[in-house]
């Protein structure tokens, strides 16, 4: 079997578009022309030079010596902190604003967590001089300040989602009220694997470029393009998708899924999906997502804003129960000490996402000679108040 996307936009039984209405033209306009689009010489010319000359890519595939001693195994961390914007966000919303300029789309909308896939949306609008609205969670904007003023600085509006949860799961209600009110001249970019068919799909296939590049620098490094595993963080998951891409249907490649167990899977503040969710449908698509006996939707928890997501994108969902992928959640206590002994270790500072990716060697035991690769999605600038705060520093 494939645990790539099928015709009718499924990942096994997850993913489909459940969307109301009002808001069939635009997603259908979308599945009907993103491969089309996607697959013309002009489209991917314009593409890959963005990549190459704006973005930065290839983004180094570094040994990390000193980690790898520790932990008795060799790793390889994908540098996608060193993206333009300082995360992998950005390769998708290149994707996403070539696309939505041959749709003849005026005006763009996105939800933010972290607040990177926000700064990374307001940098190609700049970069196009489109109107940008981005949509946050309030208690996101509070701890991901630094973010907020970068987007301002781009040019961007942000606006604050004041219901529920405060943060990521309602600041995605909110741009899906948004794109529903303005759906003419509004193109949406959502920025995980998530949402209505083709979205999952979509962004996968933007973020690709990671193990795309991942198979010939490991080819360089180690002679072979397959790495034992694969290791991400998953919050909605693209990321972790753009890692997994080119191997998903590779048994020999093992796929390590890595989320946010908050203060603990059973302590009632988590977003561990895997271990606490069931089938269900949010933002458009049928998934696994934490929820209440009567469906109502159980509010997430983790000190990570980029992992403070109650769903897991369809691709993530599909390999956990058909067990193509192995999950593990991780705490908040053990990510945050992670995340400091790689700066001590290696000299870089990650994202907290990425810190619970990292976190894994604890406990999960490699043999010596495995090839470990880690996407390390993105810098933890963003994130230092949280460190300083945690650590006393």
């Amino acid at each position: 079997m494939s645990y790539q996307v099928d015709e009718k936009g499924y990942y096994g039984e997850f993913g489909g578009a459940y969307i109301p209405e009002m808001l069939y033209p635009n997603v259908e306009e979308l599945r009907s022309r993103y491969l089309k689009i996607m697959q013309e010489e002009s489209f991917q010319k314009e593409f890959k030079d963005l990549l190459r000359e704006y973005v930065g890519r290839p983004t180094p595939l570094y040994y990390a010596k000193r980690f790898s001693e520790k932990y008795g195994t060799k790793v390889y961390l994908k540098r996608e902190d060193l993206c333009h914007t300082g995360a992998h966000k950005v390769n998708n919303t290149i994707g996403q604003i070539l696309m939505a300029q041959k749709l003849g789309k005026k005006r763009i909308i996105a939800e933010t967590g972290a607040g990177q896939h926000g700064v990374a949306t307001a940098t190609v609008c700049a970069l196009m001089g489109m109107e940008c609205i981005v949509y946050m969670g309030e208690i996101d904007i509070e701890r991901q300040a630094p973010n907020v003023a970068r987007m301002k600085m781009l040019g961007a509006k942000v606006v604050p989602a004041k219901s529920g949860s405060k943060t990521l799961k309602d600041a995605t209600n909110e741009a899906i009220r948004d794109w529903i009110n303005n759906p003419v001249d509004t193109h949406y970019i959502i920025g995980s694997v998530v949402g209505p068919h083709p979205y999952p799909d979509m962004v996968a296939r933007f973020q690709s470029v990671i193990s795309e590049e991942i198979k010939y620098q490991l080819k360089e490094k180690e002679g072979k393009e397959d790495p034992d595993y694969v290791v991400a963080c998953v919050g909605g998951g693209s990321n972790a998708a753009g890692a997994y891409y080119h191997y998903l249907d590779n048994p020999k490649v093992g796929i390590i899924a890595v989320e946010a167990a908050g203060k603990g899977i059973d302590s009632g503040e988590s977003a561990a999906t895997s271990a606490l969710g069931n089938a269900g449908i949010i933002h458009g698509s049928k998934t696994l997502l934490m929820q209440t006996g009567d469906g109502q939707i159980t509010e997430p928890y983790s000190i990570s804003a980029g992992l403070d997501y109650p769903g897991v994108g369809p691709m993530h969902a599909n390999l956990f129960t058909s067990g193509r992928g192995e999950f593990i959640s991780i705490t908040d206590e053990a990510a945050m000490k992670a995340g400091l002994e790689l700066a001590k270790l290696e000299g870089i500072i990650p994202a907290i996402e990425t810190s619970h990716a990292l976190a894994i060697f604890e406990d999960r035991k490699f043999k010596e000679d495995d090839i470990v690769v880690i996407n390390l999605s993105g810098r933890g600038d963003k994130d230092l108040n949280t460190y300083i705060d945690y650590f006393n520093l």
